[in-house]
């Protein structure tokens, strides 16, 4: 699978966060809102997953791993 690039989704995770944020607890953002729409698609694709909720958890963990890799890039440098 293709990987996307740890920037871009820290951008959609923190905009769709954001647009979350602003609806009032309880209520659901408008669904016909396109860009909601463009970003749960956008998500979902770029974790291949089927639901948001599961596209935010598995973008959580590939953003964390992508904060580990740089550490295990410079532990595999130094065994050499």
């Amino acid at each position: 699978m293709l990987m996307p690039h740890p920037t871009l989704l820290r951008r959609l995770v923190d905009e769709y966060e954001a647009l979350m944020a602003r609806t009032a607890p309880g209520e659901r953002p408008d669904p016909h809102d396109p860009r909601v729409q463009d970003l749960a698609y956008t998500l979902c694709v770029s974790t291949g997953t089927r639901e948001v909720g599961q596209a935010l958890e598995t973008a959580r963990h590939m953003l964390a791993a992508s904060l580990d890799e740089p550490a295990a890039h410079r532990a595999a440098a130094a065994a050499v």
